[in-house]
């Protein structure tokens, strides 16, 4: 599966059923994540734990475990550290810088996923993502908006725009790649989860979590260049150069680093 800093595609999976896990790596996503959270009852959590580890071990894959400060936290970390087949933990909650370290300290070696979704993780963002061990943020639109009183009624959630901004600004500042954004519970709305994946990716987001398989493909098919931007793509890589430090003419326009380096993502991303 495709490396977690440069996935575009995390599909959730329930982690108590672990049958799923191979028709997950298969999807299409670029990771999968066994979910430990939201996806299992307080009384499965036990068993959900064993039965993860248990599925991931023959499918590798990510794993979100439970917050700090649940009865099932710690637990959750000592199980991890000594499992075969995790390729990444996600922390949901993400907000306390000193509860990122422990987790990072315990989980060593292994890459950290932040979700980000409280007022608190968005203020703190920028310190979240500089601890070491963290490697990507992600962005939990629907908790956030809960616990921020926002109420998103527009199709692409501009009542969290700071705080998918903040996101973005904090990781790179912290020189990590850009964030995950969050879901689109409705995922039989494969217009909306384009225009959103759209939005995101204008905003410097590079990767969306997804709920249902079918998500996968429109995700990726709403990253990926047109046609026309890859020509115009081509143009410039081919006619700039490596610049040497000036700007160039191409075409009537006027080509300078930051323009060539736009051209060259462009490029890279049209052909994953």
């Amino acid at each position: 599966m495709t490396a977690l800093a440069t996935a575009r595609t995390l599909l959730f999976v329930p982690g108590n059923k672990p049958a799923l896990f191979g028709k997950a790596a298969g999807s299409g996503a670029d990771c999968y994540i066994a979910d430990l959270e939201d996806a299992v009852a307080p009384a499965d959590k036990e068993q959900a734990r064993s039965a993860a580890l248990d599925g991931l071990a023959g499918t590798p894959g990510l794993i979100r475990i439970n917050a700090a400060g649940t009865a099932w936290h710690d637990d959750d970390l000592q199980a991890i550290a000594l499992a075969p087949g995790v390729q990444g933990v996600m922390l949901p909650m993400a907000e306390d810088v000193d509860a990122v370290r422990r987790v990072s300290d315990r989980l060593a070696g292994i890459p950290l996923v932040l979700l980000v979704e409280t007022a608190r993780g968005i203020r703190d963002a920028g310190m979240l993502a500089q601890v070491p061990g963290v490697t990507r943020l992600a962005f939990g639109n629907l908790d956030f908006a809960l616990d921020a009183g926002i109420e998103p009624r527009t199709d692409d959630e501009d009542e969290l725009l700071y705080a998918r901004s903040a996101l973005t600004l904090a990781a790179r500042a912290a020189g990590l790649p850009g964030p995950v954004d969050g879901v689109l519970g409705d995922f039989k709305n494969t217009d909306l989860l384009r225009r959103r994946t759209t939005r995101a990716w204008d905003l410097g987001f590079r990767g969306k979590l997804c709920i249902h398989p079918s998500q996968v493909a429109v995700v990726h098919d709403a990253v990926r260049p047109s046609e026309d931007e890859v020509a115009w793509a081509s143009r410039i890589v081919d006619g700039a150069g490596d610049l040497d430090g000036a700007a160039v003419q191409v075409d009537g326009e006027m080509v300078d680093r930051p323009v060539l380096l736009k051209a060259q993502d462009l490029l890279a991303r049209a052909v994953v």
